[in-house]
């Protein structure tokens, strides 16, 4: 049984947009982005684990087609998320029509891989089992913010992560926003939430703060990554799971965290200037860092 480099794990989801002028339905979620990234650069051996209806399985199919190794696990609906827009787009109504059903230990057992990236979208989607068990076979990355959203009756709630405690000693890898870290830890100030978060057992903290860049931290050393000025802003959407391609793929490589975390900026930078998934190789990336002006986070 191979080895992947990086295998992430995660529902695509069905996403319906309205806004005043139209309607539109398309895939999205943590792993679609993450294996649209993934799929212009060079030399890795990735994986998707997915779980959607079978009415979905177009998403999946396209991927496929598309030259990633997929591999979808049943479940009796998918993840479907409405966004209802108002002319202000700050304005947003949340809704999820339906969920997917939770990754399973048992489902997990044939796979194996040096980094596991989770891409939750809902507090329930790994158990901390879940997460126990895939730290045993290689390093587990996590982003935070599925974890902090609960649905209940189709609304969508911020919650805390109710077993962070418990979890997060078995997570190598977790990201997560200004607005996200401060729910995890009660901290307002980056240094004392990353070093809180890393006194929970994360070994690599890394702390996005959009425009300002981002903070990485491993116990010992801050690293202040800063953020590229794209050309112009065009869809954000996507954004943070494409910064975690970037890093994660970087590392898988053998950059070090300095290196790996200025890479994923400026691949984040490169979603920003498009609509979708990013699509951007490693020469873009480079020619990235070499032009764009930059932003360099003044955090403590």
């Amino acid at each position: 049984m191979s080895i992947h480099d990086l295998c992430c794990i995660g529902h695509i989801t069905h996403d319906k947009v309205v806004t005043p002028k139209n309607t539109v339905h398309m895939p999205g979620g943590t792993s679609f982005y993450v294996s649209h990234a993934i799929r212009y650069l060079e030399n890795i051996d990735y994986a998707l684990i997915t779980a959607i209806a079978e009415s979905d399985m177009d998403a999946a199919n396209e991927l496929k087609m598309k030259g990633i190794n997929v591999t979808v696990l049943p479940s009796t609906h998918s993840v479907y998320f409405e966004n209802i827009y108002g002319e202000n787009q700050d304005n947003r109504r949340q809704r999820v029509l339906s969920k997917a059903d939770p990754f399973t230990v048992e489902q997990l057992c044939d796979v194996e891989a040096k980094i596991f990236h989770l891409g939750a979208l809902l507090a329930d989607d790994f158990s901390t089992d879940v997460v126990r068990y895939l730290s045993g076979k290689g390093l587990v990355s996590v982003d935070s913010q599925g974890y902090l959203r609960e649905v209940r009756d189709t609304k969508v709630y911020a919650v805390d992560w109710k077993e962070k405690e418990q979890a997060l000693q078995y997570v190598h890898f977790l990201k997560a926003n200004e607005h996200e870290m401060k729910v995890l830890t009660g901290y307002s100030d980056v240094a004392s939430a990353a070093k809180r978060l890393y006194d929970w057992g994360v070994k690599e903290v890394l702390i996005t703060l959009g425009s300002l860049g981002s903070m990485l931290y491993d116990g010992t050393t801050f690293y202040r990554i800063p953020a590229y000025k794209p050309r112009e802003i065009v869809d954000a959407t996507g954004c943070g799971d494409t910064y975690m391609a970037g890093y994660l793929y970087r590392r898988a490589k053998g950059a070090d965290m300095n290196e790996a975390g200025h890479f994923a900026a400026a691949l984040s930078t490169l979603k920003i200037e498009r609509s979708g998934p990013v699509q951007a190789s490693c020469k873009d990336v480079m020619h990235c860092r070499e032009t764009a002006e930059l932003f360099m986070p003044d955090v403590e």
